[in-house]
């Protein structure tokens, strides 16, 4: 897929564990983990909204697009 989820490096700059980002968000560490690994399918706004406020950081810092060929399904 040609977004990259750029999580992993968010969390380093601020120091956090993805256990601390989840308790904070209230999203569970499974469904974190599956962010932060580039499975997820699809983000809901209220996520990317939830994380960008606890993280004090901008989407296009925790996503990124980069060229390549689409994903097959």
């Amino acid at each position: 897929m040609p977004i990259r989820v750029n999580l992993d490096t968010v969390l380093t700059e601020r120091g956090m564990t993805l256990s601390e980002l989840s308790n904070r968000v209230g999203i569970t560490l499974a469904n974190l983990s599956i962010l932060k690994t580039g499975k997820a399918r699809a983000v809901r706004f209220s996520t990317l909204d939830a994380l960008c406020r606890t993280l004090d950081c901008q989407p296009g810092q925790l996503l990124e697009w980069v060229d390549g060929p689409p994903e097959q399904e």
